[in-house]
């Protein structure tokens, strides 16, 4: 009798144990990715631009298979609302509980800043996309922390090779967040020939920017020579309002970097404007390009914008790195796969510099151009700014 119910519990021990295996077999089969962005909130536009373009890379890097190395590729989306608490507490949940071998995300900047010492205690990796500040992968890097997209300085940089030249005054308009005043900093840091006469900081959720125009307008109007008033802003509020307030009269232009395209109808009204963009649709030739604009095309009726090349180029990578590992989600393993790797996205090939992976990546120097067929101002190319011809600062302490 007791052998009997000896064996009885062996018997038990044994399923429970295949009961146990069986999960945690299934689970070594997926690759977690968590996707935390701004799904609500003042950004949520960039959000879903992103989350877009992140599933159509990841589509189109496994040849529609969502597999790497027989290995199903599992994305667990999460709201971060633009508040960097909720951000920072929803990665923490990501790498714990959902057991995310990395993360993707986010779309602020602030958010991003919080999440980073996340990565750090739970050494997992953290790609960032498309968050901006200089920062992120400056002062407050860790080896963890890795970007595709582009920074303050890449932004800040580009802009000034398309406005820095003798006898220009130049005065910028910014929100005061670490987005803005990253941006400004690294375009003054840019400037050689030009002159910055003046920095003018709104809140993030400025609405009525005549105070603000006026005394840019006040510093810029006795100027001599060319004056221009760039202006580095995201999300809600229309700072190209200030047109209205007769910066002709003054002879002062606006330059201004690329933008999502419901922003780029207020480009409309500034035919000539210089500036440099991140991306733009109708400027990459390239076979990844011509890819996201077709599957766009097709699902969407409509074109690629900004931040869904972003979220692609997120995922070609994500995918290029569990390649060249095999599908091993080991975080030492994809770290050293990563640093220094070379991959294709919608804007050509981009490499994550060793020193702080940043993905060094091209710029397009553009002019705007009006055209009757599109809603929105048109970005003719200029020139390609090459990673070569950008002196991105290090601003980490590796």
């Amino acid at each position: 009798m007791q052998r009997r119910h000896l064996v009885a519990l062996a018997g038990l021990a044994i399923a429970g144990a295949s009961a146990l295996t069986a999960p945690a077999w299934a689970q070594s089969n997926e690759i977690k990715i968590a996707h935390i962005y701004s799904k609500t909130g003042p950004l949520e536009a960039y959000g879903k631009q992103t989350q877009t373009g992140f599933m159509m890379g990841l589509d189109y890097a496994t040849g529609g298979t969502m597999t790497v190395n027989g290995k199903k590729i599992v994305v667990i989306e999460k709201d971060d609302q633009g508040k960097p608490d909720l951000g920072k507490s929803l990665l923490a949940a990501a790498y714990a509980d959902d057991k995310a071998a990395l993360a993707v995300g986010p779309t602020s900047s602030g958010v991003a800043l919080a999440m980073l010492p996340v990565a750090e205690e739970y050494k997992k990796i953290l790609l960032v996309e498309p968050a901006v500040a200089d920062s992120i992968t400056g002062d407050k890097w860790n080896k963890y922390i890795f970007r595709t997209g582009r920074n303050s300085s890449q932004d800040a940089i580009s802009n000034a090779v398309a406005v820095d030249k003798p006898g220009v005054t130049v005065a910028t308009l910014a929100q005061d967040n670490a987005f803005g005043r990253d941006g400004v900093k690294a375009f003054k840091d840019a400037l050689k020939k030009a002159k910055l006469a003046h920095e003018e900081y709104l809140p993030p959720a400025t609405t009525d920017f005549t105070a603000g125009a006026q005394r840019l307008i006040d510093k810029l109007k006795d100027q001599p020579g060319r004056k221009i008033i760039w202006i580095v802003w995201a999300g809600a509020g229309n700072p190209f309002k200030i047109v209205d307030l007769d910066l002709k009269r003054y002879n002062i232009e606006i330059a201004t970097g690329g933008n999502i395209l419901p922003a780029m109808a207020a480009y409309k009204a500034l035919p000539g404007m210089e500036g440099a963009a991140y991306y733009y649709f109708g400027i990459p030739k390239n076979p990844v390009n011509e890819a996201m604009v077709s599957m766009h095309y097709k699902e969407f009726k409509t074109p690629p914008d900004f931040f869904t090349a972003g979220g692609f180029s997120a995922a070609m990578a994500v995918v290029t790195a569990l390649k060249k590992t095999g599908g091993d989600t080991n975080t030492n393993k994809l770290i050293s796969a990563m640093e220094g790797m070379s991959f294709d996205t919608p804007k050509g090939k981009m490499t994550f510099r060793k020193e702080d992976h940043q993905a060094m990546q091209s710029m397009y120097h553009f002019k705007i151009k009006v055209d009757p067929a599109f809603a929105w101002g048109v970005p003719e190319l200029v020139h390609e700014i090459k990673p070569e011809e950008m002196d991105i600062p290090i601003r980490n302490k590796r």
